[in-house]
This record gives C-alpha cells, structure tokens and sequence, in this order.
C-alpha cells in the first residue's frame, strides 16, 4: 500500500513526501520582480512545516509583461545571485522549490495602458475589461524564446525544477482555448494547432535546460464553460503529447478566471468557494483518473485537497501520484509536519477565499486568532 509519506522521484528530483505547495501569488516581491525579506519568510515558514516540495508564485518571464504587482520575476540574470541564496535556504530547510514561469496576457488589470498585452486573437477578458491584441509569428517566436531563458535561469538559481502555467485563462491557456483562439493559422483551428505554442515552449526550454532537469505543467482539465471552451478531451490529447515529448509532471487544475460564466460558478481558478463535505474535496480528482489512465509520468492534483483519508484513496487508486496544497498551507503552513507526526484531522482551511484578499495571502482565521 503507497502512503501520503512515501520517499519517491520525479525525474532525479528527491521527494521526501508526496506534497507539494501549489503555486499562490502572495504579492511580495518589489516592483521589478525581486525578492523581499517578507517573501522570503514566507517560504522558510513552508519549508520549516514539512511539505516535500514548494512550487513559487508564477514568475514573470518577459520584463515588460508583468500582470500583477508583488510578482516574482525571471526575465533578467539579475535575479540569479539572490535566488541562488534563496534556494539554498529552502533546501537547508529540507525541501525542494520549483519556479512556476507565466506570460499573464490579459489577466490583469496592472498598468494596462503603459505595454502591449498578448492573445492568441484579439479579445477581451470579460471580468476585468482588458483587452490584448492578436499575437505575430514572430512574437510568438520572441516569447518561447524568452520561457527557454528563463527556465535556463531556474536551473542555474539552484531550483530543484520548472513549472509552465498553462491554466486558469493565462495565454497559454487561452491558446488551448476554442473560446478565446479563434487563428486560422498554424497556432489556431485543431487542437494539435492550438497546443502547438505550448510544445514548442516545452521543446525549447528542454534544449535550454537538459534532459536530466525537472519540466512540470500546470495545465487547465477544462474551462467549464458551457460552450465552447477547453473540453477535456481536447485537454487529455494536450497532456499526452506532452507527456510522449518528455515532460515529467502535470499538475492538473482547471477553470478560466477571465469567463464569467466561469468565475460566477465559483471555478474560476482551481477553487470553489466553499468545500463543506467529503464528496467535494479533491475536485479535479475524475479528470486525474483519466489522465493517469493515459500516461506514464506523475500527475499531480490540486484543489480541494483537505483531507488524509481521501487523498490516501486517491493515491491507492492510482488517480493520482502527489497531492498540491496552497489554501491549506496558507492557513497552516507546518500541516503536512502535523499530518506526519500521525494526526488525522482535516485542515481548518474552509475554502473562503479571503486570504486572497489579504497582504501576503493570509488567512482570514490566522488573523482573528482562531
């Protein structure tokens, strides 16, 4: 029987337990991308509370395209001699860290009039009002080749891997999107066209890094709109194309944070509003079964993920390999030390959502002491 605290691999990546801190955008760093002490705090906490490995806030890769304030960035070798200290801190603390590398596009609405936004087509993100513009050939080429340096400066800042966002209505999701890509060129029409930006990243930032370095994706299930947005199917062919180029982890999320219909049904990005009973944990796990069912390499599931005897299900039925936690370890960073230590309770996470409306992502409960 596999268990929640296994020692395994991904690729040559050591995990001491099969949890990882998913991605959350705490809002910290300066106003180049930087880290700042309170940042780095943040992530000592995490890794002092026994998760196996952390995955950072989405870094921003090209220097002009920054979709919101407090983000981290990748965009420069600047960023190299601070985030080797970094890293080193975090492994000292006994975990692993990942550096999640974003192109926002129109999820924003920071300085929206001062730089040139990018989609896949001309649209518009129905939530904020932004608009971008369709995307060149040769700005695409622009683009994969700024992933392929910056997932070259995740490697040479002592990151343990790298992670490609391609969810929750950021561009490269949107490329995945009949919603939103409405090209009639390479990049447009079939899916095979729509995912070609995502292979071609993925292709470019293996040459950039080696074979023997950590590539994961983060990667919409669906949009869950009614009509006419990523469907699952179109999503399971994308996975395994990557998966038979190479990638050595997916992390499966879902939903579309620029569709109202989307956002108003409380899946916008990988969260429903409130998760209240057992049979709405782990809500991404039925999409997880299929792509596990598909492919050789790890699946990792977020959202939702609350409690030991589910995931310990989940994990013996082979819907999925590793668990991501973000809300949870925002409210109890030292959780996964809890659960190790042999409690069993359920976190005190209740799926609010306030703490992404707090200074460094706090919760809501910390705060008022409870």
């Amino acid at each position: 029987m596999k268990t929640l605290f296994d020692k395994t691999k991904i690729l040559n990546m050591e995990m001491k337990n099969r949890f990882l801190r998913g991605a959350l955008w705490e809002d910290l760093a300066d106003e180049k991308g930087h880290l700042t002490p309170e940042l780095i705090s943040i992530y000592e906490e995490l890794a002092k509370g026994g998760v196996g490995t952390i995955i950072t806030g989405y870094a921003f890769v090209t220097k002009d395209e920054q979709p919101n304030p407090g983000m981290m960035g990748i965009y420069d070798d600047s960023f190299i001699p601070e985030y080797k200290d970094f890293t080193q801190k975090i492994h000292n603390l006994g975990s692993n860290i990942i550096m999640q590398i974003v192109y926002g596009g129109f999820m924003t609405n920071f300085n929206v009039g001062e730089r040139t936004i990018w989609g896949p087509s001309t649209i518009k993100n129905e939530n904020t009002g932004t608009w971008a513009k369709e995307i060149s050939k040769e700005e695409i080429n622009y683009l994969i080749n700024s992933y392929a340096n910056a997932a070259k400066r995740v490697k040479e800042s002592g990151f343990d891997g790298v992670e490609i966002h391609c969810g929750h209505g950021y561009l490269l999701s949107q490329f995945l999107s009949p919603y939103y890509n409405k090209r009639e060129d390479e990049y447009g029409g079939s899916i095979e066209n729509r995912g070609r930006i995502v292979f071609e990243i993925y292709k470019a930032m293996r040459a950039a890094v080696g074979e023997n370095f950590p590539i994961l994706i983060k990667l919409n299930s669906a949009d869950y709109v009614s009509e006419g947005g990523l469907t699952q199917e179109d999503s399971l062919y994308v996975a395994k194309k990557l998966a038979d180029l190479g990638i050595d982890a997916i992390e499966v999320t879902g939903g579309n944070e620029s569709i109202k219909e989307v956002t108003e049904n409380n899946l916008g990005a990988a969260r429903t509003k409130v998760v209240v009973s057992k049979d709405r944990e782990s809500y991404f796990k039925d999409y997880a079964k299929k792509l596990s069912d598909l492919v050789n390499i790890p699946v990792i599931l977020i959202g939702g993920n609350r409690n030991l005897d589910i995931m310990e299900d989940i994990l013996n039925k082979d819907y999925a390999q590793y668990f991501s936690l973000s809300r949870p370890l925002t409210a109890e960073p030292d959780l996964i030390s809890k659960w190790e230590s042999g409690e069993r309770k359920r976190t005190k996470c209740v799926s609010c959502n306030q703490c992404y409306n707090t200074p460094g992502k706090r919760c809501i409960l910390n705060i008022r002491g409870l």
